[in-house]
């Protein structure tokens, strides 16, 4: 009996063991232990007393988002965008809506590729033009492989709906976190970008902990457009998932690109 007994505690302890493993796999330790949002305690001003690894976040002084304004016209290499479509893959993080994307699409800045990895969305948006917020602001994740990154911003007005968005939003995920990868969906970033290659560049940094610095930001100057009915499926998901603007301290913006 007493072995028995011994046989069931260690099953029950296994098991407990077990739960407690995938809970915490499930949630990732970032998020568990050192959970950041957009207001409170856990907000913006707080984001660099959170984890030492987010010490950026409240002493960079390269950080994004910024207000764009009194830039200065450059003859700025053009970006060269190669997209492609790619299968849908859509995730509720509990920040943002993000969309992964499968690898073959990349754009070549000066010389140098970078792949696409994602792209998410943030309400308002993050960067501002001239002190002016726009209702939505895509970021176009790119990395190179030697680990550099460089995001592409997009504003977006209200107006005529867009394709790429009524795509993810349509498959996207209503709690958090959750992913969706529905079978034979594709969605193509390139109906994300505008006509015009002309952009604004600076240094900046990742717009979320751990804000790190190095980032090569590149805003596109024309907006696209999206519905009325897209900005408030976002907004009703993720009503404000936009960090602050940040000091320039001293750096300099550029426009060209054309």
């Amino acid at each position: 009996m007493s072995e028995l007994i011994s046989n069931r505690t260690g099953l029950l302890l296994a098991a407990v063991l077990i739960s407690f493993l995938n809970f915490s796999y499930a949630a990732g330790p970032s998020e568990e232990t050192h959970h950041w949002s957009y207001s409170g305690d856990t907000g913006p001003s707080h984001w660099g007393e959170l984890n030492p690894e987010y010490s950026a976040c409240s002493q960079g002084k390269q950080q994004s988002p910024v207000n764009i304004s009194h830039a200065k016209h450059a003859k700025l290499p053009v970006i060269a965008f190669d997209y492609k479509p790619s299968s849908l893959d859509v995730i509720n993080n509990g920040h943002t809506i993000e969309s992964d994307y499968e690898p073959g699409s990349s754009l070549t800045l000066d010389g140098k590729t970078y792949k696409l990895v994602q792209f998410h969305f943030h309400h308002l948006s993050e960067n501002v033009l001239n002190g002016k917020h726009f209702p939505l602001e895509g970021h176009l994740v790119h990395k190179s492989a030697d680990g550099k990154l460089a995001v592409v911003a997009v504003f977006f007005e209200e107006g005529r709906e867009n394709p790429a968005i009524a795509t993810v939003w349509a498959n996207m995920p209503r709690t958090a976190p959750n992913e969706n990868k529905p079978s034979g969906l594709h969605v193509n970033a390139s109906q994300l970008l505008p006509n015009s290659g002309e952009y604004y560049t600076f240094s900046g940094s990742l717009t979320t902990p751990p804000c790190t610095e190095g980032v090569t930001w590149l805003v596109m100057s024309h907006k696209m457009t999206v519905s009325k009915d897209q900005i408030a499926a976002f907004a009703a998901l993720d009503p404000d998932d936009a960090r602050p603007v940040q000091p320039l301290n001293g750096r300099k913006i550029q426009l060209g690109g054309k």
